[in-house]
């Protein structure tokens, strides 16, 4: 499709923007504004191959962004936007999802999706440099939701206040074997080791996360709490105590899901628990975005995919006896964590290039964490922690108030 035809088209289903205000800048300054209201963003042409960029959606408009074709004064603003125009664009899509069917289970047949697979998945985003994290994260280096429990907290102090609320919430205590799937760089195992003097076995499949859990866990002084493994999760054997897993189980896959909860359920004794961190998706929108592509599962997370709720719920009812027993919604918390991020990022931008990452890695990962944060803003995105128990766990829920999405999760068991 040319530039031109693609300018109509695009011009023409702005023009039914209702849900926020888009003002768009072509190269020779023309100014139109779409729609109404907030959220209120910009985009600025600086190429007019931008309109064809447009047809290919997040994927087309993230190439472009990559290129410097486009920019905005406010990412997150303009991707509000988008999520506040995908439930009726996941609507029209959904109509298609007969048609699409077919060639998503084509796609599965021929992305490989064992082992070797899911290391170089794991690796194309985990094992992009140490040096790139430990400028992005806190000093914990905890990547995943930070609990804001406080006002005026920093994030290291709220990366420790949500590693104390997993503790509480599985009531650890010294003697419990834990089993840990998914490393990250070993905030978890070293808080819990130091604090509950329980015993740790934690994995990961990043070859960058092994060797940087590994060097802290001896300097800690703690190789005889923590067991470091380089491990698949399908390849783990004994029972447990207790067993954890933050932000994990997206990178399994959606054809993963229920092979990744049932291992886990029979890697726990009889009267053991689990406690689930994960990001989750709107369930209307999870079958249409479960195997299609994208910005993030092409250049962020490949191989990935985000649950939801029923989706979560019918794997454990039907391949485990994994029992829910509490759910606490960090979907809040969530945009603050990746503000402190991004700002992290982007004040080490020179640095960053000093080690290598040039100009078009740090736009698409500027990118990805302003598109992540617009996405749990309007929820179209969630972030839950659910605690689940083997049959014979009678051990008492430590909470920190409420469940919010408990009734929910139940109902759809």
């Amino acid at each position: 499709m040319n530039g031109n035809s693609a300018r109509a088209l695009v011009r023409v289903a702005l023009a039914r923007l209702r849900a926020g205000t888009l003002t768009i800048v072509e190269p020779d300054g023309t100014r139109t504004c779409f729609g109404s209201g907030s959220p209120s963003s910009e985009l600025r042409m600086h190429s007019d191959r931008v309109w064809s960029c447009f047809m290919h959606g997040s994927l087309g408009l993230a190439e472009a962004y990559a290129e410097g074709l486009w920019d905005s004064p406010d990412l997150v603003a303009l991707v509000r936007l988008g999520a506040r125009v995908m439930p009726t664009l996941d609507r029209l899509r959904t109509l298609g999802t007969p048609l699409s069917r077919p060639m998503q289970l084509a796609r599965a047949v021929v992305r490989p999706h064992g082992r070797e697979q899911r290391r170089r998945d794991v690796g194309a985003h985990y094992d992009l440099g140490n040096d790139l994290f430990s400028l992005m994260l806190d000093p914990t280096m905890t990547y995943s939701c930070a609990l804001f429990a406080q006002p005026g907290m920093s994030l290291e102090e709220a990366q420790l206040a949500k590693l104390e609320r997993v503790c509480t919430m599985l009531d650890l205590h010294r003697g419990d074997r834990v089993l840990e799937i998914g490393s990250g760089w070993g905030s978890f195992a070293l808080h819990a080791a130091a604090t509950r003097g329980c015993h740790v076995t934690t994995t990961t499949i990043s070859a960058e996360q092994h060797r940087h859990v590994r060097n802290r866990v001896e300097s800690e002084g703690l190789g005889e709490l923590i067991t470091v493994l380089d491990r698949d999760y399908r390849d783990l054997r004994g029972r447990y105590d207790k067993l954890v897993s933050i932000e994990m189980i997206e990178a399994v896959g959606w054809r993963g899901f229920a092979p990744f909860l049932r291992r886990c359920a029979q890697l726990l004794e009889v009267d053991g628990a689990m406690l689930l961190q994960a990001i989750t998706i709107d369930d209307r929108a999870y079958q249409v975005e479960k195997a299609s592509r994208s910005f993030i599962k092409e250049y962020i997370f490949p191989g990935g995919a985000l649950p939801s709720l029923s989706v979560l719920a019918g794997a454990l009812g039907r391949h485990t006896d994994l029992r829910v027993l509490d759910l606490e919604d960090l979907t809040d918390h969530y945009p603050e964590t990746l503000r402190r991020w991004r700002a992290r990022f982007e004040e080490h931008t020179a640095a960053l290039a000093q080690r290598g990452y040039d100009e078009r890695f740090c736009r698409i990962w500027d990118l990805y964490l302003a598109y992540c944060e617009a996405g749990f803003v309007e929820r179209r995105i969630g972030d839950i922690q659910v605690l689940l128990g083997k049959p014979g766990f009678r051990a008492g829920v430590a909470s920190s108030g409420g469940a919010p999405g408990l009734g929910a999760l139940e109902r759809a068991l």
